[in-house]
């Protein structure tokens, strides 16, 4: 089978991660790296003995797929150009700034008969793979994710930038319509909301708590479903999972605590968590995210199959995203000015400008339109 020709556009933090991935992968042949940054691009292409280019157009015609890692604002004019070239595309999350792009780059793939892959990398965490199976018919879903402000991604704020993350998560875990958004979160260190707090309801009445925060001391990556029948923890990070389930004693409500004797409420208490609520440590394959869907994109060129994170999944994450982005605009905080999260929450106008308000931001350097 003949290697896939690629190119990464983009080698900035995550870029550089993609690029070097792909030289580890032998059904993958890295073609370029394209930045605007002449200093990023050749020292990229250096360590990986590959060429450097200052947009994508000299590439046209010798690629058939790229990965894309640019910042969000330029995801949807280098994508759908692409797409219009015949490349095959991996677009890193958020897949554009608004739902409209991204039906665009949809159609255009759809119509072009091309893969469309979503950088939506928890997907491929092996703790969450580890723990899919388990997770039947969830009722409650609660997703924290926290990290330290690193400098990244601060053209959009931590709702594309983090909690898409798990708007993803649930959304595939969680096949049913969201009815209900409610969110609120505030800018700290600049125009874009920093922590966010969101609650989905469905259609079916599960309900979805999640947190979101670039600006904690305490870095956390973890998820938890409670289904009828069981509970999964999922620590993203650590890349461990676990579940507990109902005993068929529990699960016929034949256990009132109220009704045991003093020798039987010491036994439950005693063995909680292996007569009752038998808590099982699912077993965890390791393996690098970002790799695993590096091979999915090259798969599903390969095989004319489907991704696992498609762009029709991408779309209905940024769709989500856009009402709690709507939801913490239209926020009104009480108190005073000098509280305790400071002068930029009073304000007459929304306090975050969310995913729409450079709607004049161009992609510059990064593609050159082919002519015809």
């Amino acid at each position: 089978m003949s290697k896939v020709r690629l190119a990464v556009v983009g080698v900035g933090h995550l870029g550089k991660i993609h690029a070097r991935l792909l030289k580890q992968l032998p059904q993958a042949e890295l073609v370029g790296v394209v930045d605007s940054s002449e200093t990023a691009r050749n020292q990229v292409a250096a360590e990986l003995h590959t060429s450097a280019y200052a947009d994508i157009h000299s590439l046209l015609g010798r690629i058939d797929a790229a990965i894309v890692a640019t910042p969000t604002r330029l995801h949807h004019a280098l994508a759908v150009d692409l797409l219009r070239c015949g490349v095959h595309v991996f677009v890193e999350k958020p897949i554009t700034l608004n739902v409209a792009d991204a039906d665009d780059l949809i159609a255009t793939a759809e119509a072009k008969n091309l893969v469309l892959q979503v950088g939506h990398v928890e997907r491929f965490n092996p703790a969450l793979t580890a723990a899919v199976p388990h997770i039947r018919e969830p009722k409650y879903v609660e997703a924290v994710r926290s990290t330290s402000f690193s400098c990244r991604s601060t053209d959009i704020g931590v709702v594309l930038d983090l909690m898409i993350h798990d708007i993803d998560v649930i959304l595939s875990l969680v096949r049913d319509e969201v009815v209900s958004v409610q969110s609120l979160g505030a800018a700290v260190l600049g125009p874009n909301e920093d922590w966010a707090q969101a609650r989905l309801t469905f259609a079916r009445g599960c309900v979805a708590n999640l947190s979101a925060s670039r600006v904690s001391a305490v870095a956390q990556r973890s998820l938890s479903v409670t289904s009828s029948d069981s509970f999964a923890s999922i620590d993203y990070g650590a890349k461990t999972a676990s579940i507990i389930h109902t005993s068929d004693n529990v699960r016929r409500g034949d256990v009132d605590v109220n009704s045991l004797s003093s020798s039987e409420k010491t036994h439950l208490k005693d063995h909680l968590f292996d007569d009752y609520l038998p808590q099982e440590r699912l077993a965890v394959q390791d393996c690098n995210a970002i790799l695993e869907e590096q091979r999915d994109f090259l798969g599903a060129i390969a095989r004319q199959g489907q991704v696992r994170v498609s762009g029709r999944d991408g779309r209905r994450a940024l769709d989500v995203a856009e009402r709690i982005l709507a939801e913490i605009a239209a926020h009104r905080w009480d108190g005073t000015s000098e509280g305790p999260t400071g002068p930029r929450l009073q304000v007459s106008e929304p306090i975050l400008r969310g995913p729409h308000w450079n709607r004049l931001a161009q992609p510059h350097a990064f593609f050159h339109r082919a002519a015809g």
